[in-house]
């Protein structure tokens, strides 16, 4: 997995509500929505950066030797 940078971060609390409201809406936690919230406002603004990598979920692949 990609390394990730923690940060502290001071926000109102109304408005760190309304994120968290948001999150939930988009079935998110907070910190993916901040996330996707920030890179939504970059593109907005022409920023380009990379695309995150998708996190895989589920069993791992099957190798060849398994029963």
């Amino acid at each position: 997995m990609a390394e990730r940078k923690a940060f502290p971060l001071r926000i109102d609390p109304d408005l760190w509500s309304a994120i968290e409201r948001c999150a939930t809406a988009n079935l998110r936690s907070a910190n993916a929505e901040v996330e996707c919230l920030l890179r939504e406002a970059l593109k907005a603004r022409g920023v380009k950066i990379a695309d995150p990598r998708p996190v895989r979920r589920g069993r791992p692949p099957k190798e060849s030797g398994d029963v």
